[in-house]
C-alpha cells in the first residue's frame, strides 16, 4: 500500500511539474516588421519577460516590399502581426485580405492619425525636403520658397530624390506633389526637373548618405524626414546646438505617413498579439521610438525627446486618401518613370 501511494505521489508531482512547465513555456509571437523598425533590446526583453511571450522578428524590407511578401504569402501566412502598415499601404492590405480586424483599432489615438481597416496606428513622421546649411550658405543662393523655385536655373542639380517604385520615402514625396499640386501640374514639375539636373537614387541609404552634400556628394536637397535634423545632431559625435541640416517644408513636397500595427489574417497567437500592440502603444515604447525610429508617438501625452526641436512638425502637409492612393498609385509610379527615368 505505502509503495502504490509513493507511485501516485510521483505521478502526481510529474503531472504538477508538467503542467507548471506548460505554463510557464512562452507564447511565441511572430512579428513582420519593416526595415527601420527599432526599439531598445532590453525594452524588448523585458516585454517579453513580463508578458510571457517569444517575439520572433521578421525584417520584411521596405514597407512595400514586406506588405508584398504577406501578399505572397497569405496561403500560409509567416507571421502573426505586422508592423509597418501606413497610410500609403492600408488599403492595398485590406483588399489583398492579408491583415485582419483588431478590436476596437478605432479607439486607439487621435482620429486625425486614424488608419482604419481594423489597423492600430503607433507612431507618424513626415516625408519633406532636407538642406545643407553650409552648402547653401556658401552658395550665396537663397532658399527657394516653392517647389517651382527648383525649376529655376539657379537650383541646377540641387534636388536628390528617391526612385518612388523602390523607395518609401520616394513613394511618399511623388504622392506629396500629386495632392499638394494636383496631378497634371505635378508631372509637369516633375518632367521640369529632370531638365534641371534632379538626381534619383533608388533608395534613402544611396540619396542621404552618398549624394546629399552633407555627406560629400553634390546635392544640398534631399528626400528625407523633418526628424533628420535632429538625427544629425543626436548621433553627432560634436556636441552640437544647432543641427547642420534644415527642413524645407513647400507646398506639394510635404507628406505625412502614419504607421501601424495590424493582425496578419490566418495567422495565431492572438492573445499575445494583444499585449503586443498594446505594448507598442505603452509609455516606454512611445518615448523610445522617438530617437530609434525618428517618428513622433501617436499617443499625445508623450513628452518630446528634447532633440526633437531641431526636427520640429510642419504645420501643413500634402496628403491623399488611402483610397485615392490604392486607386492610382501604381499608375503614378509608372507615369513618373516615364516622365523622369525614360
Amino acid at each position: 500500500m505505502n509503495k502504490r501511494i509513493f507511485s501516485l505521489g510521483l505521478l502526481a508531482l510529474a503531472a504538477l511539474t508538467a503542467t507548471v512547465s506548460a505554463q510557464a513555456a512562452p507564447d511565441e509571437l511572430r512579428v513582420m516588421v519593416h526595415s527601420s523598425f527599432s526599439l531598445p533590446k532590453p525594452m524588448l526583453a523585458q516585454f517579453e519577460t513580463q508578458s510571457n511571450v517569444k517575439l520572433s522578428l521578421i525584417k520584411g524590407g521596405d514597407a512595400g516590399e514586406m506588405l508584398n511578401k504577406l501578399i505572397l504569402t497569405r496561403a500560409q501566412p509567416v507571421a502573426d502581426v505586422v508592423f509597418g502598415i501606413d497610410n500609403a499601404l492600408v488599403f492595398k492590405a485590406q483588399a489583398a485580405q492579408v491583415i485582419e480586424p483588431f478590436p476596437n483599432a478605432a479607439l486607439h489615438g487621435p482620429v486625425s492619425l486614424a488608419l482604419g481597416h481594423g489597423v492600430v496606428p503607433v507612431d507618424y513622421g513626415y516625408v519633406n525636403l532636407n538642406y545643407d546649411k553650409a552648402w547653401v550658405a556658401k552658395s550665396g543662393v537663397p532658399l527657394p520658397k516653392t517647389l517651382d523655385d527648383l525649376t529655376q536655373a539657379p537650383y541646377r542639380n540641387w534636388l536628390l530624390v528617391q526612385n518612388p517604385a523602390t523607395s518609401s520615402p520616394g513613394y511618399a514625396f511623388l504622392l506629396a506633389t500629386v495632392a499638394g499640386l494636383g496631378e497634371e501640374k505635378a508631372f509637369e514639375w516633375w518632367a521640369k526637373m529632370r531638365a534641371n539636373g534632379l538626381k534619383v537614387t533608388k533608395g534613402w541609404s544611396e540619396a542621404y548618405n552618398t549624394d546629399f552634400s552633407r555627406n560629400g556628394g553634390k546635392h544640398p536637397v534631399v528626400v528625407s524626414y523633418a526628424t533628420s535634423p535632429a538625427a544629425e545632431v543626436f548621433y553627432s559625435k560634436d556636441k552640437l546646438i544647432e543641427s547642420p541640416t534644415g527642413n524645407l517644408f513647400l507646398k506639394g513636397g510635404v507628406f505625412r505617413q502614419v504607421e501601424g500595427v495590424a493582425l496578419v489574417k490566418g495567422g495565431g497567437q492572438r492573445a499575445a498579439a494583444a499585449k503586443f500592440i498594446d505594448f507598442l502603444r505603452s509609455a516606454p515604447v512611445q518615448t523610445a521610438l522617438q530617437t530609434s525610429m525618428w517618428m513622433f508617438p501617436v499617443e499625445q501625452s508623450t513628452p518630446r525627446a528634447e532633440v526633437m526641436r531641431h526636427g520640429p512638425e510642419p504645420t501643413a502637409h500634402d496628403s491623399l486618401s488611402a483610397e485615392a492612393i490604392a486607386d492610382k498609385g501604381a499608375q503614378w509610379v509608372s507615369r513618373w518613370t516615364q516622365v523622369v527615368l525614360k
